[in-house]
């Protein structure tokens, strides 16, 4: 099994979706001590400009590009298609957050939130993106998957 992400021809800098994973664990993070629902709709408003508008105007990309260039780290590009995924698994642990909040289910919360920082952690502090994982496994069972979004 490759190392990398396979290509989708479009490459992302790693340290910046790392510094943005961070950005987003903590958040996740501070809604767990808060339970601020504010926070999670912050999160769904971020990842739905990353996703579908313009990954530029992200508060939180915006973000991790400025730090990214405050401390001079070099680009480390790589592929793009795995990390979009990623940001829709974000989005849609996000949007789960929301529903067990709404629906006073703290427990499962916790679980989802938990899964959530341990995908998010794993990235940024061990460079182990698992959505990268699991793009090269439908890739090689569905070759056109996400060619078009």
């Amino acid at each position: 099994m490759s190392a990398v992400c396979p290509l989708n021809f479009e490459r992302v800098d790693a340290n910046v979706t790392r510094f943005s994973a961070l950005f987003v664990a903590a958040l996740v993070g501070l809604y767990l001590y808060t339970t601020n629902v504010f926070i999670l709709y912050f999160l769904t408003f971020d990842f739905v400009m990353k996703l579908f508008l313009n990954r530029g105007i992200s508060p939180i990309s915006m973000l991790a590009e400025f730090l990214k260039g405050v401390f001079k780290i070099k680009n480390h590009l790589v592929d793009g298609g795995a990390k979009r995924l990623a940001g829709f698994f974000g989005l849609f642990f996000v949007l789960l957050l929301i529903v067990t909040h709404y629906l006073d289910l703290w427990e499962a919360s916790v679980i989802v939130a938990v899964i959530f920082l341990s995908c998010s952690l794993l990235d940024v502090f061990f460079g182990f993106c698992i959505a990268c994982k699991i793009y090269f496994i439908i890739k090689k069972i569905y070759p056109n998957f996400m060619n078009n979004l």
